[in-house]
């Protein structure tokens, strides 16, 4: 389940050096990130938390690829300190801490600039970096966001920023969808999530899986299933209980790492995932920096579609034609290669052809049952500042889960 780990320094010597001081102000790069501490640049996909240059704190990604957040002043930060080192000891052999690992990003010790050795950053792995457009949603888990020790006044700050917390046993705090039709991004923020009601959470959940064209329901199921492993996880354990903590989904947007090829072989005769049928272990360009819409302008958006799309479709009937009663065989032609999506012409909804998105939604927004495991797709745990020993079952961030599994398992039902 572990994604990439950071490049090589040979790679990172083509970064600007650690080592150069950084100017009275950052230097702003050719993609239009500033460059700043070091030869680190703000994350560009954050989508929520402390952000960098705005807040005290911050996230910033490290030249070589791993993400650099900023320790939180005491107690918080030496906690969290304390959590990652405890669960990533090189002597561990507990296996309530070595199976968490997997649910984690990896952890690569503590980080400080040469030019402020007192500023600490934990050094822990980009989680979306194999994405080439990356999808993420950061949901805060459990019915309390502070956590035993906090004062009366803390309590009631966070109850009141979510009161529904304690009812449904999570809050999204943002999200950043690629929109496969206007070849952009759309994000919200935490106050979308604050403004979900009992009612509306669902809507406002299976909009992080819209890709502008149609639900992608094989996400949704593959997040299911991860979920489910970490609820497995907490079921199985009475030592750490958890607030205030985040699960991190990541899925990929793009058509092209979504596009299936099954070749000449039927579901119906072989039921198991056949070899290579996602390049899940292959390291995508990693290119983030695209106009981002607002929730506004979304609606305003004219649907994108490929000069290509008819030749896709072409081959995709052709395979499609060639189906035999309940069994399915699907053969696409790899459209990297045929450059299907790589140039664009816009045309407005209404003259979408009706077979379009039907089409497309067969392709990639409703793969089989048995294919799901290997759709793209990351949810890890975040944000462990409040993580504390314990001798009971974490039932807050277990009532969280179950919650989160049900409205998930109701957007695909539905």
């Amino acid at each position: 389940m572990a994604t990439e780990p950071p490049r090589p320094a040979e790679e990172a010597e083509a970064q600007p050096p650690l080592g150069a001081a950084p100017g009275p102000a950052a230097a702003v790069e050719g993609g239009g990130r500033r460059r700043g501490l070091n030869g680190c640049v703000p994350l560009s996909h954050q989508v929520a938390g402390h952000m960098y240059g705005k807040d005290k704190g911050g996230i910033l990604q490290h030249p070589d690829g791993t993400v650099l957040k900023q320790l939180q002043p005491p107690p918080r930060g030496p906690r969290e300190q304390e959590f990652y080192n405890k669960v990533y000891d090189s002597d561990c052999c507990d296996s309530i801490l070595l199976e968490l690992r997997e649910y984690l990003p990896k952890y690569f010790g503590v980080w400080s600039p040469p030019t402020a050795p007192n500023d600490m950053y934990l050094k822990l792995e980009d989680v979306t970096r194999k994405f080439n457009k990356p999808c993420i949603m950061d949901v805060k888990i459990g019915q309390k966001s502070y956590d035993p020790y906090a004062s009366a006044e803390k309590i009631q700050q966070q109850v009141s920023k979510y009161p529904l917390m304690e009812e449904i046993g999570f809050l999204v705090l943002g999200m950043r969808v690629y929109h496969v039709s206007s070849d952009s991004y759309e994000t919200q923020n935490q106050h979308y999530g604050r403004g979900l009601t009992k009612e509306t959470v669902k809507d406002g959940i299976a909009k992080f899986f819209h890709n502008g064209y149609c639900l992608r329901k094989d996400a949704i199921a593959a997040s299911i299933q991860k979920i489910e492993k970490i609820l497995a996880w907490f079921e199985g354990q009475k030592q750490l209980n958890f607030y205030a903590s985040s699960l991190l989904f990541v899925y990929e947007g793009s058509c092209q790492a979504t596009t299936v090829r099954l070749s000449d072989v039927t579901l119906a005769e072989k039921r198991g995932v056949p070899k290579g049928l996602l390049s899940g272990g292959d390291i995508l360009e990693y290119n983030n920096n695209i106009h981002v819409i607002n929730s506004t302008e979304n609606g305003k958006i004219e649907a994108s579609v490929s000069k290509g799309l008819s030749k896709f479709y072409a081959l995709h009937k052709k395979a499609y034609s060639k189906r035999h009663h309940s069994q399915l065989s699907l053969k696409v032609e790899n459209l990297e290669q045929d450059n299907v999506w790589k140039s664009s012409t816009c045309i407005t909804q209404e003259h979408l052809n009706g077979n379009v998105i039907p089409q497309l939604e067969k392709v990639f927004c409703h793969m089989p049952a048995e294919i799901k495991e290997s759709v793209n797709v990351e949810v890890r745990m975040i944000d462990f500042a409040h993580v504390f020993p314990s001798n009971t079952k974490d039932e807050g961030y277990i009532y969280g889960l179950k919650n989160l599994i049900t409205v998930l398992q109701n957007i695909l039902d539905n």
